[in-house]
């Protein structure tokens, strides 16, 4: 946060409603900042479109009069709406899509049509207003399932018309000045309530701009806190380690043999590693791990490997047990409320434990290490200052490694990892088959269930992904709870399963452990598997909505099929229309590679969608672009130095002291 005035109010202190309040615990929203920040990702343009100037397939607005009531049929779950607007003389025929609610608009009304015209007086809508919109820009923000827009631009409207009078803008003068930058108040303003599009513009750019700085001068700080540590090197033998990669039972790509030839150079160096090891779902990094863990053992130290669920590091340890033990190392797992826990703590402590694997537990105060020496994080651990802080506390020489399987091109990893150093892993192991995958116009299994039994009659096992947990008329997209009760008939007598975010992690760790065994033949599920158990007898995935994803998390999601000597097939299931939305998908069809889709992915979303904003770790850029951006970037990355240097200057002092205090909670990685 970087405003003292609006850091102190919190939720309670906003005097919210109950709905907006559930709104902002839905979105992870806890301050008058936080709500303020949570930025449009659209606009859209109210320019009126004449008549006359009407084309087939192309996009129209305009305001038409009510002439008939709105009439809604239903299919299945699609509702279609049609009603007749009077417009410059012409009667128009609406169509409009899953809005059954249009039929509160009363005869004769005059409404903002915004749609698609389609020859012959036809027009599909996307969407009706009643007020008069024309010459005005609508933001549309990210939603989730049971949220509205319009609830979203009102508590940020109460929000901002409360705080306004304490928007303090603490940015150095100076730099605002040199880029020529309008100051904090009028970018919230105007870029949540845009009053013409050159001030839009203007907002994007200084926040655009803050954005960046605000990551480099954060990663300054960072880097100078943790990775000019000095350690003691660490010794082991090569021709033991050499020996436990013989016996893994497969040949290491180049990519993992380099990656851990970083690695091993980095423990004998007397600067702390701080490394990141990216690869694809499926590309051997825990096979890398091992190895990096084992050299680390071999110079008398523990280490520790941190998973995002229990039932993730269970799989972990068995194999790491089943693998390392004959070698004399000792695995152990930990997790909270496990039976021994007591026990495997005394154990740690007591340095009778040489690897641990296990969750957050590991770093629980009460976990005591006699002699630390190497921790390896998953991706999905938040992990910043304070979380670095508490290693240090474990111990004085811990070399650190994050693992994330969110590929990044190699010219864009420096930019947002920042302070680490990179390895990458690119080549799958040989005998991967990898994975087709396939776009269907349409958002129904009908054309593939041929397909589908034809896989579980092969023994094979299916995942199917859904956007939403539960129907909601503000969301339309299709629910796995829904699925869940439609598709279970219609399969018998294989078994389904359900699984979302809703439930808890024992739960969820039973619904994913009957899967792993095949008591589940198809598992339906929100995108929670998305980093789980490898099941490598699961070999196709179907994913309803596929325009609601990014192209990243699609093929993060498509991984889970492609984890065996079987090709994997994953469907894409959309009735999205739009050209830019089907070229997009259609990318995932011509390539596997995930560092040519997070680029493209860049390129469109934005590294938010890629990095999965605040859950990631990793700093993700609601506004900026890392491909478009580059003069924003290097302007902020040169004024980020400026300012580190330079902190004897009372405003650069304030600014880079707001920054600090925040680092760990919004620049995690």
């Amino acid at each position: 946060m970087l405003f003292d005035k609006i850091k102190s109010m919190n939720i309670d202190e906003l005097n919210l409603t109950d709905k907006r309040r559930q709104i902002c615990e839905r979105l992870g929203l806890e301050t008058s900042e936080d709500i303020l920040s949570y930025y449009p990702f659209k606009y859209e343009m109210f320019k009126e479109v004449h008549y006359a100037d009407f084309r087939e397939g192309s996009n129209v607005c305009f305001r038409g009069e009510l002439i008939s009531s709105p009439s809604t049929f239903r299919k299945g779950r699609l509702a279609t709406t049609r009603f007749k607007v009077l417009y410059e003389e012409e009667i128009l025929l609406i169509t409009i899509f899953n809005r059954p609610w249009v039929n509160n608009v009363s005869s004769s009304e005059t409404i903002t049509i915004i749609g698609r015209y389609m020859g012959n007086n036809k027009v599909t809508a996307s969407n009706y207003y009643t007020k008069d919109l024309i010459g005005e820009i609508m933001p549309y923000y990210p939603l989730k399932e049971g949220i509205n827009q319009n609830e979203i631009r009102k508590l940020i409207d109460f929000v901002f018309r409360k705080c306004e009078s304490q928007l303090e803008d603490i940015m150095p003068s100076d730099l605002r000045e040199a880029h020529q930058l309008i100051d904090y108040r009028t970018a919230i303003r105007n870029i949540h309530n845009p009053s013409d599009s050159n001030l839009l513009k203007q907002s994007i750019s200084r926040l655009k701009y803050e954005e960046f700085l605000r990551f480099y001068l954060a990663l300054d700080i960072l880097k100078g806190n943790t990775a000019s540590s000095i350690k003691n090197a660490k010794d082991f033998s090569d021709e033991k380690v050499n020996r436990l990669v013989e016996s893994l039972g497969f040949e290491l790509t180049k990519d993992q043999r380099d990656a851990v030839e970083s690695i091993l150079t980095d423990l004998r160096s007397n600067r702390a590693m701080y490394r990141l090891v990216q690869g694809e779902v499926g590309s051997g990094k825990t096979a890398v791990a091992m190895i990096g863990l084992y050299a680390n053992y071999l110079a008398g130290y523990q280490g520790a490997l941190m998973a995002p669920t229990e039932i993730l590091a269970k799989q972990h340890y068995v194999t790491f047990k089943k693998q390392l033990e004959p070698f004399g190392v000792k695995v152990c797992l930990l997790y909270s409320s496990m039976d021994n826990e007591k026990e495997i703590k005394k154990q740690i402590s007591k340095g009778e434990a040489d690897i641990i694997i296990g969750t957050h537990a590991l770093f629980s105060k009460d976990v005591e290490y006699r002699k630390l020496g190497m921790v390896i994080a998953d991706e999905q651990h938040r992990f910043g200052v304070k979380q670095r802080q508490a290693l240090k506390e474990k111990s004085e020489n811990v070399d650190f490694i994050l693992m994330s399987a969110t590929p990044i091109p190699r010219t864009l990893a420096s930019s947002i990892y920042g302070d680490m150093d990179v390895s990458t892993i690119e080549t799958l192991p040989s005998g991967r088959k990898g994975c087709r995958t396939y776009l269907i116009k349409e958002n129904s299994i009908r054309s593939i269930m041929e397909e589908i039994r034809n896989k579980l009659a092969e023994g094979r096992q299916i995942y199917i992904i859904g956007a939403a947990i539960e129907r909601s008329e503000n969301y339309d997209a299709k629910d796995v709870s829904g699925l869940y009760e439609a598709l279970k008939e219609e399969f018998a007598p294989y078994k389904v399963g359900l699984m979302h975010s809703k439930l808890d992690n024992a739960q969820k760790d039973l619904i994913m452990d009957r899967f792993y065994r095949n008591e589940y033949q198809i598992l339906i599920s929100t995108t929670v598997v998305e980093v789980g158990v490898n099941v490598r007898n699961a070999t196709m995935m179907i994913i309803y909505d596929a325009d609601r994803f990014g192209l990243s998390q699609i093929h993060q999601l498509r991984g889970r099929v492609q984890r065996s000597a079987y090709e994997g097939s994953c469907y894409l299931l959309t009735d999205s229309k739009d050209e830019d939305t089907l070229k997009r998908l259609d990318i995932l069809c011509r390539s596997n590679n995930g560092f040519d889709i997070s680029y493209e992915d860049l390129k469109l979303r934005g590294p938010g969608d890629i990095l999965g904003t605040r859950q990631s770790g990793i700093p993700a850029f609601v506004l900026g672009n890392l491909i478009e951006d580059s003069r924003f970037i290097n302007a902020a990355r040169s004024d980020a130095h400026k300012i580190i240097e330079n902190t004897d200057n009372e405003q650069y002092r304030k600014y880079y002291d707001k920054i600090y205090q925040n680092a760990s909670k919004n620049y995690v990685s």
